[in-house]
């Protein structure tokens, strides 16, 4: 009788902003790892989710989406996307139904690539049929050695052939993590990722993407975790927004987010939210090692 194998290995998902990683990413671990909104260039770190059968454990890395850096903290970002071209198992590069814009750069990398790569085309459902199959072959020409794989992510349309096909290019491996870990981030991450998510939802133009937010504190008692939370911006100006008129806006803020972290937590909470200014701290390389942007 032939001994039964074990699959494991790392799958990094790519693609431009706003094409829909974080859904698809949520969608395959069956939890809300990272931030969805209708806003591009949510993703700022590498959240790794990780998904575990009887003989596969995948794990998975959302990755920023793919730009042009304009100053320090997309720099680092960018930096994330490089380093996991070269550490996934399998790459899943991710387009947008009739998209053909790509980094020619990392295109011309990919087609060096000795590692399988799968080629998600997502939202398929607001396209006809037609036209995925004209993006399809378009596609086929740029990444000719690519699987391709059609989709809809929020309508988890062809979900399950995905993961068949991620889990056929997986490496014979042992697991690297516990079979019982959702994630290798801590709880005090994707709180901060929940504050960070409602800022995006409740605030407009460059204000959500101005501020970090830091969980400063976490002390769980016995009926109650009391939190407090930090948000760093750039300028008075856009502190005197985040609060609002008479604190009405970080008010809202307050209540939004401490519902959420409850609803993940499954506990009640005391959510403390302060702001303080750091200075254009998203071109200061040195504050963006202390946030964690150094980081694969």
């Amino acid at each position: 009788m032939n001994e039964i194998t074990h699959k494991a290995g790392f799958v990094n998902i790519i693609g431009s902003p706003n094409v829909g990683k974080s859904t698809l990413m949520n969608k395959l671990v069956g939890e809300n790892l990272s931030i969805i909104t209708s806003k591009a260039q949510t993703t700022r770190h590498r959240i790794k989710g990780i998904v575990n059968g009887e003989n596969f454990q995948i794990v998975y890395s959302d990755l920023p989406g793919i730009l042009t850096p304009v100053y320090k903290m997309q720099e680092m970002m960018m930096r994330f996307v490089n380093e996991s071209l070269k550490d996934a198992d399998v790459l899943l590069y991710m387009v947008e139904c009739g998209e053909t814009k790509y980094d020619e750069q990392i295109i011309a990398r990919l087609n060096k690539f000795e590692i399988p790569i799968i080629l998600i085309i997502n939202k398929i459902d607001k396209v006809p049929a037609e036209q995925v199959e004209i993006n399809r072959t378009y596609w086929q020409t740029i990444l000719p050695k690519a699987d391709i794989i059609d989709i809809s992510a929020i309508k988890q349309i062809n979900l399950n052939e995905l993961l068949q096909k991620i889990i056929e290019k997986l490496p014979d491996s042992p697991p690297y993590f516990p079979k019982d870990e959702l994630t290798d981030r801590p709880t005090r991450f994707f709180i901060s990722e929940i504050i960070r998510e409602k800022i995006l939802l409740l605030y407009q133009k460059e204000i959500p993407y101005s501020v970090e937010v830091v969980v400063e504190s976490f002390k769980e008692e016995e009926k109650l975790i009391r939190i407090g939370a930090m948000l760093y911006v750039e300028r008075e100006s856009q502190k005197a927004i985040i609060i609002g008129h008479q604190g009405t806006a970080i008010k809202k803020l307050g209540i939004e987010a401490r519902l959420a972290i409850e609803e993940f937590l499954e506990k009640h909470v005391f959510l403390d939210i302060s702001v303080k200014v750091l200075k254009d701290w998203r071109s200061d390389e040195l504050q963006m090692k202390k946030f964690g942007y150094y980081e694969g």
